[in-house]
């Protein structure tokens, strides 16, 4: 479901995307409006799940985090139970830092960060002992050449 928003609320929003640490007073004057209006607005968002929880976006090869693997994974398992635990593996591993159910021959992709290529065996070599796959490919990124979490608005 979609939340009706205004061409403010939007700017507002831009604004947080860019930079979630600005003061109110910076936001209102960047998007032409004064502060008390700014929070109600943002707090409305808030309370309509538009904006979420507020985070610090770090850098993961500042922090020894240089290896970006895509995994593509194939299962011929398809139950409950399977999905399960498959799920409750990948939430317990900190390296995973986005997992997707996929349409057509593939049927999970992750983004897994870790220092290097032994980091990410180490990883697998986990993975695999706690839940049966059937299928694994790993991708090295090469190149970021694109990142963001900016949404179109």
């Amino acid at each position: 479901m979609s939340v009706r928003l205004d061409e403010v609320d939007r700017k507002i929003l831009g604004q947080l995307q860019e930079d979630a640490g600005q003061s109110l007073d910076e936001i209102a004057r960047k998007v032409g409006s004064s502060k008390t209006p700014v929070w109600n607005r943002i707090r409305k968002m808030k309370d309509a799940g538009v904006i979420g929880r507020q985070t610090m976006l770090l850098d993961p090869e500042s922090l020894g985090l240089e290896a970006c693997f895509f995994v593509l994974i194939r299962t011929s398992e398809h139950e409950a139970d399977w999905q399960n635990k498959f799920l409750r593996a990948l939430k317990a591993r900190p390296e995973v830092m986005e997992a997707h159910r996929l349409a057509g021959d593939i049927d999970y992709i992750l983004k897994v960060r870790v220092k290097n290529a032994r980091a990410y065996d180490t990883f697998y070599q986990a993975l695999i002992s706690e839940v049966r796959i059937y299928n694994v490919t790993a991708l090295l990124s090469m190149e970021e050449i694109k990142s963001t979490t900016l949404l179109p608005l």
